[in-house]
């Protein structure tokens, strides 16, 4: 791969900080094509305008991931960097985000790419723009476990947790929810790691009251992260299986019911058939009345109704 995940990690030398520089006093190192950089050819003639030069190289780019010819987009990738120089403000912000986008899809996909070339870019793009950390910090742990790497992931959201940087905004405040979420929910499987370490041993055992204290820090630390992401308007169904579960396990069958209820019927939140699921298979552990089972089963149908419809 000629690939930028190499270029992320090189030395820069004079020559190439001659114009042709992407620092930006971030401390990347992207070489140039630079036929690509100096002009964009294009039915034999040469475009020198810089916004002509960045928007055919981007369309190039899109093009070549359409088609999933991964390494020509990588190399279109090392021209498309000067959008971060761009004299036009409002491209100038825009270019981390869609760099990361780009530049992320290419790494997940090229097949010479590795973990460590994806954090690495991952972790310069991060410190681009203040606007971008929070997304690209849960994006990059969400990376991390699709490959099985929890306890790198925790700690990229931990560090996400505590970014203090930039405007307090809705959308910031959603995305600070779903860090903490997601970090809910890896603590939700080391929980269930010891709920099933306490399942093994006898309430004699010398160690079960220390388990017993671990499950329970685990459980309150999940709770939480959760709880406030769950209140949020959305379609949030493994946190709230995990949310649940918890609440059951400790005996809180008033505050599952309550939360389910709410996940189905609050006309906030949108139409969501395993809402409804949930909370009939919830019941139905709970022994509750025919009516109850049946009152669900019936909104049930009307939703499952209405998207065979939409299909």
């Amino acid at each position: 791969m000629s690939d930028f995940s190499e270029e992320l990690k090189g030395p820069v030398t004079d020559d190439e900080e001659v114009e042709t520089s992407v620092l930006s006093g971030a401390g990347m190192h992207f070489p140039w094509l630079q036929t690509y950089v100096e002009t964009v050819a294009i039915g034999g003639k040469r475009r020198k305008d810089f916004a002509q030069t960045t928007s055919a190289c981007l369309s190039f780019i899109q093009e070549a991931l359409l088609k999933h010819q991964w390494q020509q987009a990588a190399e279109y990738m090392y021209s498309y960097f000067q959008t971060l120089e761009d004299s036009d403000s409002y491209k100038r912000q825009a270019a981390p985000e869609i760099i990361w986008k780009l530049g992320s899809e290419i790494l997940f996909y090229h097949p010479k790419s590795n973990m460590e070339s994806f954090n690495t870019f991952a972790n310069r793009m991060k410190n681009i723009g203040v606007m971008n950390y929070l997304k690209i910090s849960l994006q990059h742990a969400l990376y991390l476990l699709h490959h099985g790497m929890l306890k790198d992931a925790k700690r990229n959201l931990s560090e996400a947790e505590t970014w203090r940087h930039g405007e307090n905004t809705s959308s910031r405040e959603i995305l600070i929810n779903l860090i903490q979420a997601y970090k809910g929910l890896l603590q939700y499987y080391t929980w269930s790691e010891k709920k099933m370490e306490l399942s093994k041993l006898d309430k004699d055992d010398y160690a079960y009251n220390a388990v017993a204290q671990d499950v329970f820090n685990h459980s309150w630390k999940t709770s939480a992260n959760i709880s406030a992401l769950i209140k949020i308007p959305g379609v949030w169904d493994p946190f709230v299986k995990s949310y649940v579960e918890m609440l059951e396990f400790y005996g809180d069958r008033d505050g599952a019911q309550e939360v389910l209820t709410n996940y189905a019927y609050d006309e906030k939140f949108p139409s969501n058939p395993n809402a409804h699921i949930y909370l009939y298979n919830f019941l139905k552990r709970q022994k509750a009345p025919r009516s109850k089972l049946i009152s669900v089963l019936k909104h049930l149908q009307k939703i499952s109704i209405m998207y065979s419809t939409l299909r």
